[in-house]
């Protein structure tokens, strides 16, 4: 997806400056953005008060939302460079177009991955026919150095691991979980789990010590450490957790996201990562000027593309991971 704010702000982030030492419950407030022509979302990364999870750079979750009467998710071309995106529906369907040439619709539970490496374009809409309800989790991870700059990609996984266990079922999306490895492409250590729980669990969900984690309410509401987690919340759980518990009163999803902490430093501005501002400036400039590090995206015109906004008029400062 793109971030739609016409005045986003540039940010350095990265580093293991605010890191979590140890465990950690902290709640990541979230912000309430516009995405396309009406659809609404809650932004969880960045938010005030941490920028990343390992390396999970950006989080909206959306929906569900009744959209029987509208078209739907309608997110035209954009670009984005150095992060893959992670899309996850519960609910609905979404028609993802590339300018790789990559033409697919997707839906609950299956795993949407595009690489943007050195540069790509594409876009979201809801199809034609669509289901009624639209509900899901877009998701970003930071490239590293060596991997940044790598060709473009697209994934489209219909069928993905996991595991039943005492009124929880996992869906491995990204890295390994409970012994099931997902097939999406990785190119540094993370994870990425659908958690489905019963009314009535009472599990304790096994973690990688030397990840930091992150809790997402994507349905119904948890209690996780005996702290309550809501529909559209994020907690932060810290690092040094080898589990973590999660009781639930009615069926609930939540999304479990950690890595290892990221130690590049890296700028994030609109749907751009890079390592300096000027190389942000460069990437804003060859989008808008229809340059072909970008590609382009069958089935539109020129008119329909999403022009990058002016870049901030002041130098960028170097924020760290927390604000």
């Amino acid at each position: 997806m793109s971030d739609r704010d016409p005045r986003p702000a540039a940010r350095e982030v990265g580093g293991l400056d605010g890191t979590s030492a140890g465990p950690a419950l902290d709640l990541l407030p979230g912000k309430e953005v516009l995405l396309g022509e009406r659809t609404r979302v809650r932004r969880l990364l960045p938010t005030l008060g941490r920028r990343m999870v390992g390396a999970w750079a950006f989080v909206d979750h959306y929906g569900p939302d009744d959209v029987a009467a509208t078209s739907g998710m309608q997110v035209t071309p954009h670009p984005h460079t150095g992060l893959q995106t992670v899309s996850w529906l519960l609910q609905g369907s979404v028609h993802h177009r590339d300018s790789l040439g990559s033409d697919v619709t997707f839906g609950p539970r299956q795993l949407a991955l595009m690489t943007a490496g050195h540069g790509i374009a594409h876009s979201e809409q809801s199809p034609v026919p669509h289901p009624r309800l639209l509900h899901g989790a877009q998701l970003w991870v930071a490239l590293p150095d060596a991997a940044r700059d790598t060709a473009p990609a697209f994934e489209h996984h219909a069928a993905l691991p996991g595991f039943d266990s005492d009124g929880l079922t996992a869906t491995v999306l990204m890295g390994s979980f409970g012994g099931a490895t997902s097939p999406g492409t990785a190119y540094s250590p993370l994870v990425g789990v659908d958690l489905d729980l019963a009314a009535g669990a009472d599990v304790e969900v096994p973690l990688e010590p030397d990840f930091e984690h992150a809790l997402l309410g994507a349905s119904g509401g948890a209690d996780v450490e005996g702290a309550p987690l809501a529909h559209g919340a994020m907690v932060y759980l810290g690092t040094g957790r080898r589990a973590v518990r999660i009781r639930t009163d009615a069926p609930t999803r939540l999304l479990l996201l950690g890595g290892e902490p990221f130690e590049e430093r890296l700028v994030m501005w609109w749907n751009f990562v890079g390592r300096s501002g000027e190389e942000i400036t460069e990437y804003a400039e060859r989008w808008n000027d229809g340059d072909a590090r970008f590609g382009v995206v069958p089935g539109f015109g020129e008119d329909e593309r999403q022009l990058a906004p002016a870049l901030p008029p002041v130098p960028l400062k170097a924020r760290g991971r927390v604000r």
